[in-house]
């Protein structure tokens, strides 16, 4: 079976992939930071007949990392790495006169410096792999200039610029920065507290990813939405 390691895999878009993953067979490294929640995703996971390792840490942390590709070797190997763990850096957002430095730090360093660890870590076995893949979760505002979106979108932008160069310098792998919309996330609710808007759940975007699964289409950025519109 296929091997996937989901950073960010307890709740949101992390679990609904995780469970998107396990419904077709794949085995899974789950990472996140709180055990409990980590555990129970685990075991929905597990329910599809799957194995399923639960490796809760921090992805700042080189030797939380290191375990993450170690687990999967221990599962046989891996095919698919996804960078889906993520820090806004300021909660609620705020205009970039007001953001702290402090947090735009912390949002480069879970969403930029540590995606690129783990890559590093991850490269070998996915160099291995007959189907290497690595999805890196952008999102709009890493392209688009919004009011109090700018650390954040610094941070994304960053990390579509690491996901494009990637893509040059390892042919092999099929590199995707794949901005997956707005969302019913904690991460949303966090940024824009007071929105009040409805939106999708992270399940209606999974069968974007499953289709560049299928489809391998080449390295490059894509919208969830416009492959769901375009199936």
């Amino acid at each position: 079976m296929p091997v996937a390691v989901i950073t960010g895999g307890s709740k949101g878009l992390g679990r609904a992939l995780a469970l998107g993953l396990a419904a077709r067979g794949w085995d899974l490294v789950l990472g996140a930071r709180t055990a409990a929640v980590l555990a129970g995703t685990a075991r929905e996971a597990e329910a599809y007949g799957t194995r399923v390792v639960a490796v809760p840490g921090d992805v700042t942390d080189a030797g939380h990392r290191t375990e993450l590709i170690a687990a999967a070797g221990r599962l046989g190997g891996l095919d698919l790495l996804v960078s889906n763990a993520s820090v806004l850096g300021a909660e609620p957002l705020v205009r970039l006169d007001a953001h702290p430095l402090a947090g735009l730090r912390a949002a480069l360093e879970v969403n930029v410096v540590a995606a690129l660890g783990l890559v590093q870590e991850a490269l070998p076995p996915l160099r291995a792999s007959a189907a290497g893949t690595v999805i890196v979760i952008s999102s709009e505002a890493a392209a688009e200039a919004y009011e109090t979106w700018g650390g954040y979108g610094a941070a994304k932008a960053a990390l579509d610029q690491l996901a494009a160069v990637l893509a040059v310098e390892e042919p092999g792998l099929r590199v995707w920065a794949v901005d997956p919309g707005d969302m019913d996330t904690d991460l949303h609710t966090a940024a824009v507290p007071a929105e009040g808007e409805h939106r999708p759940a992270p399940e209606s975007v999974v069968p974007a990813f499953l289709r560049l699964l299928d489809e391998r289409p080449v390295s490059g950025r894509y919208g969830a939405r416009s492959l769901l519109v375009s199936a």
